[in-house]
C-alpha cells in the first residue's frame, strides 16, 4: 500500500476535530473538494471508512476513533518537534490563529498585531473576530483574547491590556430635551438603545458605587445589535447607550457625546490572551506574548 502523507493524516484530525468538511479545510487551507478527495483516497487505500457522512452531519466510524486515538498524539508530537526547530532560527515562521471580540481585535491590532508582524515578517496571523466566545482548541486556534471574566478558568491568561469601564452616553442633542441622570435609578424615565449579545441574551447596565450594587432592565423603542450602532444611535439623539468606554472616548473629548453617571461605573479587568496550559507553546505564541508583555510593562 502507498505511503500515507501527513497532508492526508491532518485532514483525518481537522474533520474530526471540526465535524465538518468545510471548517476542516479552512483551517488546512485547502478546498473542501480537495479534502474530501484525500480522506476518500485514504480510505480506499485502508480499506475501511473513517468517518460517516450524512446531508448534515460527519461522525467517526468505530475504526476512525481507533485510528485516531494513535495518529493524533504522534501528529501532535510531530508538530511540537518542526515548530521546536523555530528556536534555531533568527526569528519564527508560521501562522498564528487568534480568536477574539471585534472589539478586543480594535484595540490591539495597531499596537500588538500588526507590531508583531513588523518584528517578525516570516510570521502570518489568521485574526478570526467573533462575538460569541468559542472552544479554541475544538476550532484550531492557537489562542484567544477576551476580557478576562470571559476567559474559561483551565486556561493560562495573560493580561494584554488595561483595567476597562463602561459609559453611560447621550448626544448634546438629546439631553437639549431631557435631564441628565443622577443615578442609575433615573433610567427608567429615560430612552435608552437596549443591546443584544450574540448570545441572544440583552446586555445588563450594571453599575456599583461605594459597594451598592444595581443592575438596570432599561426600556427603550430601539434594539441593536452591535456596539457601533448603539454609539451611532446614541450620536444620533436617538437616546441612551451603554458601552465600552475606549470606543466612546473621542466622541466623549470633541463633544459628539456626553457622558453621565460615571461614579457608578468603576473599572474592572481588561482584555487578556488564554491558551491551554496542557500544550505546547509554538514559538510565534511565544512571541506574541513577548510583544503583549512589553506593551503592557510600558503602560
Amino acid at each position: 500500500m502507498p505511503r500515507t502523507g501527513l497532508v492526508e493524516l491532518n485532514a483525518v484530525v481537522a474533520v474530526a476535530s471540526h465535524r465538518s468538511f468545510r471548517a476542516a479545510a479552512t483551517e488546512l487551507g485547502m478546498s473542501p473538494s480537495a479534502l474530501s478527495h484525500a480522506i476518500a483516497a485514504l480510505e480506499q487505500r485502508m480499506g475501511v471508512r473513517l468517518f460517516n457522512r450524512t446531508t448534515r452531519s460527519v461522525s467517526l466510524t468505530e475504526a476512525g476513533e481507533q485510528f485516531l486515538a494513535k495518529v493524533g498524539p504522534a501528529l501532535r508530537e510531530i508538530a511540537e518537534a518542526i515548530d521546536a526547530t523555530n528556536v534555531f532560527r533568527d526569528s519564527p515562521a508560521g501562522t498564528l490563529r487568534l480568536n477574539m471580540s471585534e472589539g478586543a481585535a480594535r484595540q490591539l491590532l495597531t499596537p500588538i498585531v500588526l507590531e508583531f508582524m513588523r518584528r517578525y515578517p516570516q510570521m502570518h496571523v489568521d485574526l478570526v473576530t467573533q462575538g460569541r466566545l468559542v472552544d479554541i482548541v475544538a476550532e484550531g486556534f492557537d489562542a484567544g483574547i477576551r476580557l478576562a471574566e470571559a476567559v474559561p478558568q483551565d486556561m493560562i491568561a495573560i493580561p494584554c491590556g488595561p483595567e476597562q469601564r463602561y459609559a453611560v452616553v447621550g448626544s448634546p442633542v438629546y439631553f437639549d430635551s431631557h435631564a441628565r441622570p443622577k443615578t442609575p435609578g433615573d433610567l427608567v424615565a429615560h430612552e435608552c438603545i437596549r443591546g443584544r449579545l450574540p448570545s441572544g441574551a440583552m446586555l445588563k447596565w450594571e453599575f456599583e458605587k461605594r459597594g451598592e450594587q444595581m443592575v438596570v432592565d432599561v426600556k427603550g423603542a430601539l434594539t441593536l445589535d452591535h456596539y457601533e450602532l448603539w454609539i451611532e444611535a446614541a450620536r444620533e439623539g436617538a437616546g441612551l447607550a451603554y458601552v465600552n468606554e475606549w470606543s466612546v472616548s473621542h466622541e466623549i473629548s470633541s463633544g459628539r457625546l456626553i457622558r453621565v453617571l460615571e461614579d457608578w461605573t468603576p473599572p474592572f479587568p481588561g482584555l487578556s490572551l488564554y491558551y491551554p496550559g496542557h500544550r505546547h507553546v509554538p514559538a510565534g505564541l511565544r512571541a506574541f506574548i513577548g510583544i503583549i508583555r512589553e506593551a503592557v510593562s510600558r503602560r
